[in-house]
């Protein structure tokens, strides 16, 4: 009798990885973003964001997304596209300081420099104090009759997410310990983080900033995601892109490495010094696991759990991409 039961349970299991497909897209058509600015009153900053709603008009969960150096919070919107339809409130944010400020009217030659000036400690601690400001702005505007996010935010299911500069915003505020005294920036309400194009602090160790995070993260990056201005290479090697899994702990931790993928692979189009020819495969990779990642561990779906544990996240990709867990 109970080698029946096992053999349907094991039957039911794979037939629910089967028919799981974070690719699916509902029939219904999302409407078109938000524009809004909030205010952090604390410290007199005005911050820009777009919202991606659901068609929905249940309290979604909310997935935050911190841009790249120079970008803004109008970048990436293959990812606020596609989440929003499957489900979640995108907040995409901006932050003036390491925003497109940096290099607009900058001569081309002085770009690089500029960039390089901006990827500074102020402005990551502007970031990292930008996440729970946006947080706390959004509960308000949640709350209130007369805002379009009225009754539309689920904020006890939120994700955190970034590329590069945003990526390193995204593992401050989801349980990186930092080098001075140990310092840290999680924030509570956050309860799962992607980060693409993620890196090891400057300075000490990748177990000690790594090793107690308990939150699930899924890593992100491609076998050629070096961030280069010019001459100038901001935002870390392959080696530090690579050393953040193994200096996780076990426990609901992927890594994706896409096959040449170069660093801005993660956006809509390729950056300076980079080849023009993209594989567009990148993208539905990218949109599959994440997708399947936020609905396991923001929606608590045990079918997407079973198929981002199973082998189904290789039927996206390419052969020589690499996935892993533990």
């Amino acid at each position: 009798m109970k080698s029946l039961v096992f053999v349907f349970l094991a039957s039911y299991a794979a037939t629910a990885v089967l028919a799981y497909d974070p690719l699916a897209l509902p029939e219904a058509a999302s409407p078109a973003p938000l524009d809004f600015k909030v205010q952090d009153p604390k410290r007199e900053r005005a911050l820009p964001i777009r919202v991606y709603l659901p068609a929905t008009k249940q309290a979604a969960p909310v997935v935050l997304f911190s841009h790249g150096l120079g970008g803004s919070c109008q970048n990436n919107p293959y990812l606020g596209k596609h989440w929003s339809a499957r489900g979640y409130a995108v907040v995409f944010v901006q932050h003036p300081g390491s925003d497109e400020s940096v290099w607009r009217g900058q001569r081309p030659g002085q770009i690089p420099m500029a960039m390089k000036q901006a990827a500074s400690l102020e402005n990551f601690m502007l970031r990292v104090a930008d996440i729970p400001a946006v947080l706390d702005q959004l509960t308000l505007r949640h709350a209130d009759e007369a805002h379009a996010l009225r009754g539309r935010l689920d904020l006890t299911r939120v994700g955190m997410s970034g590329h590069s500069f945003g990526a390193v915003t995204t593992q401050a505020v989801s349980g990186q310990s930092l080098l001075v005294g140990g310092a840290r920036f999680t924030d509570p309400r956050i309860k799962a983080a992607v980060a693409m194009s993620p890196s090891v602090p400057a300075a000490g160790s990748a177990e000690r900033a790594f090793g107690s995070v308990t939150l699930p993260w899924l890593l992100m990056t491609g076998t050629k995601d070096i961030a280069r201005f010019g001459a100038m290479t901001i935002g870390g090697d392959l080696d530090s892109r690579l050393g953040v899994f193994p200096a996780l702990p076990p426990g609901d931790k992927y890594e994706l490495v896409l096959h040449d993928a170069e660093h801005g692979a993660f956006g809509e189009r390729s950056l300076p010094n980079e080849g023009a020819n993209r594989n567009p495969n990148h993208h539905r990779v990218i949109l599959a696991l994440s997708t399947a990642f936020w609905d396991a561990f923001l929606k608590g779906d045990a079918e997407a759990r079973a198929w981002l544990n199973s082998e189904s996240p290789r039927s996206v990709m390419e052969k020589d991409d690499k996935w892993q867990r533990k």
